[in-house]
This record gives structure tokens, sequence and C-alpha cells, in this order.
């Protein structure tokens, strides 16, 4: 899987610590994954922007707009995340000053338990894609990895 590139805008220079917006779905109305996932990427050193549970595709194109993050993170748990995922990274993408920003998606993608969503959302347009069934490290292990990639890139 490669590593995102970073998303063209009026952000400040990278200081080794990421700006990462969480979010929800539009129909995923769970909250605690949202705070474990806040509460371990600021344990990781991260600035994180926490936006919600239930959140329309208007609304997280206009936080990204404002905030500019070096990463979105979006967590599912209902198993609506493949669907709502799809439709949402669409509308994201569409959008030219957007186009390029670095977004994933993870946790309940599907309400059948099956790990055949990572390739339809990566093909939608998300950078990756982590499953439940896979733990928490391979997340982890890609936000510690995207800075430097992100660092590499700018010096290539």
């Amino acid at each position: 899987m490669a590593l995102p590139s970073p998303a063209q805008g009026s952000r400040p220079a990278h200081t080794g610590k990421q700006r990462v917006l969480v979010s929800s779905t539009s129909s995923d109305s769970h909250t605690w994954n949202l705070v474990f996932l806040q509460l371990m990427l600021e344990e990781m050193g991260n600035q994180v922007i926490n936006i919600g549970a239930c959140v329309p595709d208007e609304l997280l194109i206009a936080e990204c707009r404002r905030h500019r993050p070096d990463v979105v993170v979006i967590s599912s748990v209902n198993g609506h995340g493949f669907l709502d995922g799809k439709r949402m990274i669409g509308r994201l993408r569409a959008e030219p000053d957007l186009a390029r920003m670095p977004v994933v998606i993870g946790g309940k993608l599907g309400t059948r338990g099956s790990s055949v969503f990572g390739r339809h959302l990566m093909d939608a347009g998300f950078d990756a894609v982590f499953e439940d069934s896979a733990g928490i490290e391979p997340f982890r292990s890609y936000l510690e990895l995207a800075p430097h990639a992100a660092e590499l890139e700018a010096t290539a």
C-alpha cells in the first residue's frame, strides 16, 4: 500500500507532528471509537481535531477546508463504513482543493464481517483501509511512517 502524499493547501511546514482530523461516517452514531482514536493519536504526538459522530459529507468537507489536516481518519463501528465511506470519499475527491488530501478509513466496514471491502474502498479513493479484524497495529504503523514518506517525497 502506498503512503499518502501531503495535500496541497495553506498549511504550515511539517513539524514532525501531524494534524489529524477524526470523524465517523454520516450514519455512525458511536463515539467511543472516536475518543479512543483521539487519545491514541494524541499519545503518539499528533494534534487531533475530533469532529464527532454522524458527520454529514458536507460538514466533513467544510472541516477539511477549515483545518487542512495532514490526514483524515474515518472510523466505522456500525458496519456501514463501506457504503457511507464510498459515497463520502467520492464527494471529497470531487473537490479540487481536497482531491489529494490523505484520507483513511477503518473499523467495521460491513455487516457480514468480510474483508472484501479494502480493495473497493482504495479504488474509490481512500489512501488506506484498515479492517477491524487486523487490530490497531497496522493503523499505528501507517501513521508513524506517513510523515517520513511525505518528507522523503518533498526532498526527491
